[in-house]
């Protein structure tokens, strides 16, 4: 059976059941504690590194930043890559090239989703999975002279030299109930994020946003905070692949489901598009769908217009060979609310520092 994790760490209260979770934090802080007290030697690639980072786990949409990033370096000039870890993925090969830019040359199931929907999405951009990023990093300068890194999910990714450290935060629940992992979703302390060089608010169109970011400039004044959203883009359907605006929703009647991090937020944001969400279902972050499983979501889903999905649940649905005329997938973008200008220079100037040091 699949915990579902996300609704384990929105819960503060010390009971029976999370108990043992609290245990387990203890002896996370005191093993975390004692790896920061180590001295790391960072290794250091060649070329311009930028982390996109969590404090916690999943959730806070860094997967439509990194397409946002990676979009702007090679519009740019640069030539960037995306450097993985790859959780999920069923391949233990110590490099997997999930994406040479021209071809993806990997299934979901070996990549895991999140590498391999950034590698649908980027083309001209190479997606490489390896624990250790330096290994990738190099991997991808000696093939095609990779000048521009990406690290995703990198904050915690200490021992590689990185030239910029950008975290997300969800505005709504940037810190779950502020414990560390298991018993909540906190990789690091919060105090940790002093490690960071600015810091991005996801789902800022929240009325909790103004709270937190006075919270975070007391704490750490010197660092920027933009501000920023997830914008429904397309609705695609499966069998025909027809595609429609966001607005196609309105009045629709629709059933959805979804196994990510914050399931909530596909359904806020189906009812601000107007659909009369009648069913929703979840299913833990990551789920493994099956075929199975989908016919019984098809029949499910009978009296309503469409059956709907995220784009990230696709990913791990596609190859099942489901045909169902009114089977849906809303595709995301991510745009940054505030400074965006600002934003953008401070990358640039980032890595016009970066290669005076080379």
């Amino acid at each position: 059976m699949l915990l579902d994790w996300s609704k384990i760490h929105d819960q503060d209260k010390l009971t029976p059941a999370t108990l043992p979770l609290a245990a387990l934090s203890l002896l996370y802080r005191a093993g975390l504690k004692l790896k920061m007290s180590k001295p790391v030697r960072k290794k250091k690639l060649p070329g311009f590194v930028v982390s996109l980072g969590n404090l916690t786990v999943g959730g806070t949409g860094k997967t439509p930043a990194a397409v946002m990033l990676a979009q702007w370096a090679i519009a740019q000039g640069y030539k960037p890559a995306i450097l993985s870890r790859g959780y999920g993925g069923e391949s233990r090969q110590k490099i997997l090239e999930v994406s040479d830019g021209k071809t993806i040359l990997t299934t979901p199931a070996e990549a895991g989703d999140e590498p391999y929907l950034l590698a649908k999405k980027l083309k001209g951009i190479p997606v490489i999975i390896s624990k250790d990023r330096f290994d990738a990093g190099f991997f991808t300068y000696k093939k095609q002279e990779t000048d521009f890194f990406i690290l995703d999910d990198g904050f915690q990714h200490t021992n590689l030299h990185r030239d910029l450290d950008l975290v997300l935060l969800d505005s709504t629940l940037p810190f779950g109930n502020k414990h560390l992992l298991p018993w909540g979703p906190l990789r690091e302390p919060i105090d940790n994020l002093r490690r960071a060089d600015a810091l991005i608010l996801t789902r800022s169109d929240s009325d909790a946003t103004p709270g937190l970011v006075e919270f975070l400039k007391k704490i750490f004044p010197e660092k920027p905070v933009f501000l920023s959203r997830h914008v429904p883009q397309k609705l695609i359907f499966t069998r025909s692949c027809r595609s429609y605006g966001p607005g196609f929703l309105t009045g629709k009647k629709v059933a959805a489901f979804t196994g990510i991090a914050k399931p909530e937020y596909l359904r806020l944001t189906l009812t601000k598009l107007g659909a009369e969400v009648l069913l929703f279902k979840t299913f833990p972050d990551h789920y493994p769908f099956s075929r199975a499983r989908i016919e019984e979501m098809i029949l499910w889903s009978k009296s309503t217009d469409c059956l709907l999905t995220t784009e990230k649940d696709w990913v791990r649905i596609e190859n099942l060979g489901i045909h169902e005329d009114k089977f849906c997938y809303l595709t995301v973008n991510f745009e940054l609310l505030s400074e965006t200008e600002t934003f953008f220079n401070m990358v640039r100037e980032k890595e016009q520092d970066a290669r005076l040091k080379m």
